[in-house]
């Protein structure tokens, strides 16, 4: 269980700011939460002026820190905005530079992009933003290189996510970051939101809403989450669900935006940190109960899907062993 966090996140409100994005921030990082030990982070509101009308003046927000906050702030998440091509404040810019020289995390969500990428600090890195400012983000910023299929992009110390509800995504990864599965997870279930969207913004492109709601995945993706220690192909799984593999392909590509056996894998890797975050210290156990057969493949895509090797994951994340 985590302790009270010394990890400073702070939002950067200014003029026009969405307020759907901010409240992601404020329940995904501020809320106390006694059921997993308390606050995640040290949460802070700040912005340049003492009034701040939100967007399309919804409402003012009054009673939070000045600009200087952001300068003790170890994750910033920068101001996004409707209107894309108006200009950010130069001390919002100043800030953000002066955050991203000294080390600190930043997060951009949806159009928050345009602002990190104002600010200069994108310039050749990967990014994403929301699909519909595509054309528009790449003609303004030709340094920077964008993604614009994806929910968010994890570049290191700069983050970015896509539409408004990816800031949901987004949040919930640097919670897995920072305090792992285990903790993501009973975050989520708090939101009621997966933790894990499989797929990108492409699936919300070309087919926002389906003519006819196709269910027939559920069951199937159930049972193999409740099998995932057993050999599972795609020729199986189509067979119980009674559809041809290249249905089954379609399917998850319409519905996860995803393969098979891309979702399979995240699966068992998502498995694999929960058993190691549990205390399993044998690798070799992991990798048989997970589905991933031997260690050596565990290892390499814990590493590919987490960045991190069992044995990293292990230090981070897993309770310490009895003395």
């Amino acid at each position: 269980m985590p302790q009270e966090s010394s990890h400073r996140v702070v939002v950067i409100v200014d003029e026009n700011s969405n307020p759907f994005e901010l409240g992601c921030a404020t329940e995904i990082f501020s809320l106390h939460r006694p059921e997993i030990g308390g606050h995640l982070y040290d949460f802070r509101l700040c912005s340049p002026e003492p009034t701040t009308t939100m967007r399309d003046g919804f409402f003012t927000l009054t009673g939070v820190a000045d600009l200087g906050a952001a300068d003790h702030a170890d994750t910033l998440i920068v101001p996004n905005r409707p209107n894309v091509d108006a200009p950010r404040r130069p001390d919002v810019l100043d800030a953000i530079r002066r955050a991203h020289t000294r080390g600190a995390r930043l997060v951009g969500f949806c159009s928050g992009a345009f602002t990190l990428a104002e600010a200069g600090v994108l310039d050749g890195r990967r990014a994403t933003a929301h699909w519909q400012w595509a054309d528009d983000f790449r003609a303004r910023f030709p340094a920077v290189h964008l993604e614009p299929d994806v929910l968010f992009v994890d570049d290191g110390d700069i983050l970015t996510s896509a539409g408004s509800a990816a800031a949901l995504d987004l949040g919930l990864h640097l919670v897995r970051r920072d305090h792992g599965a285990q903790i993501a997870t009973s975050v989520s279930r708090r939101l009621v939101f997966a933790a894990h969207r499989d797929g990108g913004q492409r699936q919300f492109v070309e087919r926002p809403v389906p003519d006819l709601p196709d269910e027939s995945l559920a069951p199937v993706l159930a049972w193999a989450q409740q099998h995932l220690d057993t050999p599972l192909t795609v020729t199986g799984l189509a067979a119980r669900a009674a559809v041809s593999p290249a249905t089954l392909h379609r399917r998850f590509q319409a519905q996860l935006g995803t393969t098979p056996l891309a979702w399979l894998t995240g699966e068992r890797v998502a498995l694999a940190c929960r058993l190691i975050e549990l205390g399993e210290r044998r690798f070799d156990v992991v990798a048989r109960r997970t589905g991933l057969g031997t260690a050596a493949n565990l290892r390499a895509l814990m590493r590919r899907e987490t960045g991190l090797t069992p044995s990293d994951y292990r230090r981070r994340f897993s309770p310490a062993p009895a003395e």
